[in-house]
């Protein structure tokens, strides 16, 4: 991988401890809007998850009080209607991006996580949330509408009549309620969110790399017929058996019983 710059306001980084860990990093105090240039950051650091060989989890985070508030307003005033829709595409396809990596995602969420903040936890595979976040898809009552992935993510994540009401409404959800609706996978103490997210992110970091097979069956799920979606499964699981992690993990559990395997991700 190459290097990051410490001071980029998007940067994907390997985590000390274990750098089949990436921590996607948002900085820009004070509340992590997405300024323009933040937008094409977003691209680039998750096209390098899609060409990376050495990760296999990220956990996605952002400020204590401000997980993202998605875009700066700001920006976007002085563009026409067609820069802005090829500008939104940018932010859309890395979005995108994230959602269909290899890795397994894990938004740690503290604090506010609006508009593109919230669509960028919507496109991790878990969201884990601190009792002060609030999610949201707010952009109605600036007279648009979601365009990073919201109106078709957030149906599949709570079903569409709970997406419709947060969409048209605009209204925020606490850390509860997102748990009770689906939104949230977990509620913790802020303090515990982040440290929460890299110990079960790391699981997944040493897992076997059929991980990232059995995530791609489960995405591809929703847009299958079920006999398409069991051939997709039935050619994925021979991939699986053909792995070294495969054989190994087979093999441990003749040995040595379950759960016993060690894993190199090949």
């Amino acid at each position: 991988m190459t290097g990051h710059d410490d001071n980029a306001p998007v940067r994907l980084e390997p985590y000390a401890e274990d750098d089949r860990l990436a921590i996607l990093r948002v900085d820009r105090p004070p509340v992590n809007a997405f300024d323009q240039s933040m937008w094409d950051l977003f691209q680039a650091t998750t096209a390098q998850l899609h060409a990376s060989t050495q990760y296999r989890a990220v956990v996605i985070t952002g400020g204590p009080r401000h997980f993202a508030a998605g875009a700066d307003v700001k920006g976007m005033l002085g563009l026409s209607p067609e820069e802005f829709g090829a500008r939104n595409r940018v932010l859309q396809r890395a979005f995108h991006a994230l959602a269909t990596a290899p890795q397994v995602t894990i938004a740690a969420v503290n604090g506010y996580a609006l508009g593109g903040g919230c669509e960028l936890a919507l496109a991790a595979d878990f969201r884990f949330a601190g009792r002060s976040a609030v999610f949201g898809l707010p952009e109605i009552t600036l007279g648009i509408m979601p365009g990073s992935g919201g109106t078709q993510r957030l149906p599949r994540v709570v079903g569409p009549a709970r997406a419709k009401d947060m969409i048209l409404t605009g209204r925020l959800v606490g850390a509860e309620e997102a748990l009770a609706i689906g939104l949230a996978d977990r509620v913790l103490a802020d303090g515990e969110v982040l440290g929460t997210a890299i110990a079960e992110a790391l699981a997944f970091a040493r897992g076997p790399a059929a991980l990232r097979y059995a995530k791609q069956a489960v995405d591809a799920a929703a847009g299958l017929t079920v006999e398409d979606g069991l051939q997709l499964e039935a050619d994925l699981i021979a991939r699986c058996f053909a792995t070294e992690d495969g054989q190994a993990g087979l093999r441990s559990f003749v040995d040595h019983g379950p759960r016993k395997a060690t894993f190199h991700g090949r």
